[in-house]
């Protein structure tokens, strides 16, 4: 074997994030919501000096390649990490780059990824060798795919797959995601956050804890199939959400909010740690095409739909490498 591909996928939060980061979740509980999209990162692994060697370029996670060789401690491998998605959408792509790029080298050892594991040590990748502040939800997310409900408690997560048929197609028909076109800073806020909490900050406690409470309802939600109220939920937790931190919210973003409101939509959130990335709306099924068609104005719809697995190996072969979609991440 001279080469391999594998994918995961990236998510949509509907509720929790921030309250999966220690030293909250350690201490307070952290509860998300989300659902794996099938928009993908693909790691490409390679032997050095096999024949396609050398078309890789730089990019955003070219550094958290060299890393994933790095721990392996395989120097004779090359990963490249190439993505669908836009750079730094709030989807939580550099996680699911690392659970990609991770569960290739485990597939090139020959063993069979558990998925909770993956999701561990692409977070350890990130903590530890990046310096990357972050939680769990989106290596989660990358590794299991699907709708989930995520516990986090006393470093430990416990997760519930809340998926169906019917969910998972009422979710792609009536969310509407749309990007900025510019990216967010995530590590920068997760810090500052995280800070004011550990100073205690009574504003920021009260707000994580509500967005935790709602992630919570909006699982309770989903499991009864009521999208309603999960826009509804949705729509109180961005209140809570852009309370946190300055940078969180933004005059696109606000704009963007607005104009789906005006056009029907039930809810909406920015995604991620947010400062630009992507925007969420969920429409009533009756409004769907009238939200979508006021975001678009403002901002660059992308495809929602449900990636029911997560961590995946595509067989290697020949043509392996036009498995690979979309530009450099």
């Amino acid at each position: 074997m001279d080469s391999l591909v594998a994918t995961a996928p990236v998510r949509i939060d509907f509720g929790g994030g921030w309250t999966d980061v220690p030293p909250y979740s350690d201490e307070r509980g952290g509860v998300v919501c989300s659902a794996a999209i099938e928009l993908y990162a693909t790691a490409t692994l390679r032997r050095r000096g096999s024949p396609d060697h050398g078309a890789a370029a730089d990019g955003p996670d070219a550094a958290l390649a060299r890393a994933a060789v790095r721990r392996a401690g395989n120097p004779d491998l090359e990963l490249i990490v190439q993505a669908d998605y836009p750079v730094g959408a709030g989807l939580g792509g550099s996680s699911a780059a690392g659970v990609a790029a991770l569960g290739a080298l485990a597939c090139w050892r020959g063993e069979v990824p558990d998925p909770a594991g993956l999701a561990e040590e692409s977070r350890r990748l990130e903590i530890d060798d990046l310096g990357i502040a972050g939680g769990r939800q989106d290596h989660y997310a990358a590794a299991f795919g699907g709708v989930l409900g995520l516990w986090f408690e006393g470093g430990q997560t416990r997760l519930r797959r809340l998926d169906s048929e019917v969910i998972n197609e009422t979710l792609a028909q009536r969310c509407v995601v749309a990007y900025t076109g510019r990216s967010r800073i995530s590590g920068h806020t997760i810090t500052a956050v995280l800070g004011a909490y550990r100073a205690r900050e009574r504003r920021v406690i009260e707000a994580l804890d509500r967005m935790r409470d709602l992630a919570a309802e909006m699982i309770a939600a989903l499991e009864a199939g009521d999208v309603d109220s999960l826009g509804s939920l949705v729509g109180e937790h961005w209140i809570h959400q852009r309370s946190l931190h300055p940078a969180i919210p933004t005059p696109l973003i606000d704009r963007l909010l607005e104009v789906a409101r005006n056009a029907g939509a039930i809810g909406g959130k920015a995604l991620g740690a947010s400062g630009g990335g992507c925007v969420l709306a969920i429409a009533p099924a009756d409004r769907v095409s009238a939200v979508r068609r006021a975001m678009v104005e403002l901002a660059h719809p992308l495809s929602v739909r449900i990636a029911t697995r997560g961590f995946r190996l595509v067989e290697p072969g020949p043509d392996a490498t036009a498995r690979i979609g979309g530009a450099s991440s």
